[in-house]
């Protein structure tokens, strides 16, 4: 029998070819860094498919300039703030089974009143943080 896995635990790389790869245990932001050390050579194309619980607000902005992140609240409720590059900015609140599109470019953090769960569908290339 094939091994079940938790998203929110071992997220998948969605890559070149239509691959589905299921990714090591999350262990923290730092993370990430190796993410981009297996699958770099996807550029752009590659997606990182991750689910994270949230009880606080975020602390701080991401961008993702090579392509667009999907966000799709499947647990309480959220606000998403984004910032573009001409300096617009735009709230979108999402409640279980709402999403909202972060466009490339496009900074966004969140707040969460009491909690919330989400799936992000990420074209990581790139990414960067920035303090809230």
């Amino acid at each position: 029998m094939a091994k079940a896995h938790k998203l929110g635990d071992e997220f998948i790389h969605l890559g070149l070819g239509a691959t589905a790869v299921p990714q090591p245990t999350f262990a923290g932001m730092e993370w990430y860094e190796a993410y981009g050390e297996r699958h770099g050579a996807d550029g752009a194309e590659g997606r990182l498919v991750s689910m994270h619980h949230f009880t606080e607000d975020w602390d701080s902005w991401e961008v993702h300039p090579a392509g667009s992140e999907v966000v799709i609240c499947i647990e309480g409720a959220m606000v998403l703030t984004q910032e573009w590059p001409d300096g617009r900015t735009g709230q979108v609140m999402l409640a279980a089974g709402e999403y909202a599109i972060n466009e490339p470019g496009v900074w966004h953090t969140a707040d969460v009143a009491e909690s919330a769960t989400a799936i992000f569908i990420t074209s990581g290339l790139g990414t960067e943080h920035r303090p809230r």
